[in-house]
């Protein structure tokens, strides 16, 4: 189980990072083409700010004015992609300290409920991310199909393809921590059994002292010499 879970910590820690990557990308929408008459020109707008470049390669960034007046929907997602970072950094940290392969955390029953844990919150961390992209996408496609709808559209972003995968693989990472630690509990049950079975393969031996037991065939024959005839008689004589 310990290459499954060095395997889970790799695919949450990937997934972490492609989480970390869709948080600070600004192109989680850009302007449609078709609905564009410059196509020369685009528009990519993400969490934090809003960016517009041309052809010759030209890409200017500004950060949104305001956070009070900021659509319900950004606030969310921003929420929720914050708390999968730290959910994914929780969970690093522990299963660094649960996995087997680690000299810290203790004995394994500790080990491995410290890796369920560190599964736990990978798990997390991937719906999170997954609901915040999620959310941004399905704005963006209501804003695409509704025909009232006649402002700038938008299509997804390359960003959220990225939080999608990262969503994933965080889920993954988790489930497989925490499939890694059932033959932990098992292999830990043995042992009771195996005393108490000494226990009781022990109290058909306990009249005999250690290393003196002797079996029946190394046992001396009993004496039937006339001096324990004629004492058995002695004790009877009265009958």
């Amino acid at each position: 189980m310990s290459g499954l879970q060095i395997l889970a910590f790799v695919t949450g820690l990937a997934g972490l990072g492609a989480t970390i990557g869709a948080t600070v990308s600004n192109e989680w929408r850009s302007t449609s083409r078709a609905s564009s008459v410059i196509t020369a020109t685009w528009v990519l707008q993400g969490l934090w700010n809003n960016c517009a470049g041309n052809a010759i390669g030209a890409l200017h960034c500004r950060p949104h004015h305001t956070i009070l007046k900021l659509e319900g929907y950004i606030q969310a997602c921003r929420g929720l992609m914050i708390a999968a970072i730290c959910l994914g950094f929780f969970g690093s940290i522990s299963a660094l300290v649960g996995m087997k392969c680690t000299k810290i955390g203790g004995n394994d029953k500790n080990k491995a409920g410290i890796a369920c844990f560190a599964g736990v919150n990978f798990i997390l961390s991937g719906l999170c991310s997954l609901s915040a992209c999620s959310l941004y996408a399905h704005r963006i496609t209501t804003e695409f199909f509704d025909p009232m709808y006649i402002a700038q559209k938008y299509e997804l972003g390359a960003a959220l393809f990225v939080g999608w995968s990262g969503s994933v693989l965080c889920i993954l990472g988790g489930s497989m921590l925490c499939f890694s630690i059932s033959g932990s509990f098992t292999k830990s049950q043995s042992p009771v059994d195996y005393m108490y079975n000494g226990a009781v393969s022990h109290s058909h031996i306990s009249s005999y002292p250690r290393g003196r037991a002797k079996s029946a065939s190394q046992r001396p024959p009993p004496d039937y010499s006339s001096s324990s005839r004629t004492q058995h008689f002695d004790k009877n004589a009265y009958v």
